[in-house]
């Protein structure tokens, strides 16, 4: 099944990676990587959550967080995998706001592991990383309106953050190493990711809102790393302020 293709199941109707019915989603989505994340984030947050999509393992759910409507879906790992879920979203079921909520690795010593880099601008790592320059490669930002927020937000929560540019790479191991992020950190970025420059320009072809808040689980400067066995703990200031800033519209 080629993109823009439906199937019908008896009277619903499917995209082809995600099995929820039209109105299943909320129009705000929290975008985690992680399947587990997702559950963790809607058992955890959401008042009443049902799970509306388990199809290829990517969890999807909604409820309610403060009174609104509020979904979280599972988009796996990298941009190919994260086009797919962010499109069939924005494009079949309607989404007007996507908020990222993921990983990264910090590029400079200042921005501890666990605290929270929110992207104020996201540009794609060179051709070399396997990134297409051509359609990833300018700068994007987010939606103005949800960044300021989020800032405010965090302020006001007192959550550790920092705020700036960050990098998006399509490559994880990488045989140049942390070298590759010399030109990187030269130019201010903070952190690394392997999805923000992807969300924010394809919001933008939708004339969607997007924003991405991660937490830092590893300092590529430093060479410190958080414990997997913390990882779904120490998401909950990166969750909480993403939902506050969800739902203050």
């Amino acid at each position: 099944m080629i993109a823009g293709d439906t199937a019908r199941l008896g009277e619903q109707l499917l995209t082809a990676h995600i099995e929820a019915d039209k109105g299943d989603y909320a129009d705000t989505v929290l975008l985690p990587g992680d399947a587990e994340r997702a559950e963790w984030m809607a058992r955890t947050f959401l008042e009443a959550p049902r799970c509306i999509n388990r199809r290829r393992g990517a969890l999807g759910f909604t409820g309610l967080f403060r009174g609104r409507p509020v979904s979280i879906q599972a988009t796996g790992i990298g941009v190919p995998s994260f086009l797919i879920y962010a499109h069939e979203l924005l494009d079949h079921y309607g989404a007007r706001t996507l908020i990222r909520t993921g990983t990264c690795g910090s590029l400079a010593a200042a921005v501890k592991l666990r605290s929270l880099v929110i992207s104020r601008s996201a540009q794609a790592e060179s051709a070399q990383s396997g990134q297409v320059s051509g359609l990833y490669g300018a700068v994007a930002s987010p939606d103005p309106a949800l960044f300021a927020r989020a800032l405010v937000k965090a302020s006001e929560l007192g959550i550790d953050h920092h705020a700036g540019l960050t990098i998006c790479s399509d490559i994880f191991h990488h045989p140049q190493g942390r070298g590759r992020f010399v030109e990187a950190q030269a130019s201010g970025a903070l952190a690394v990711d392997m999805e923000t420059s992807a969300l924010y320009r394809i919001a933008s072809h939708f004339g969607a809102r997007a924003l991405s808040v991660c937490t830092v689980v590893d300092n590529i400067e430093t060479g410190e790393l958080t414990d997997y066995g913390e990882r779904q703990a120490l998401f909950a200031d990166m969750a909480r302020l993403a939902l506050e800033v969800a739902v203050e519209d």
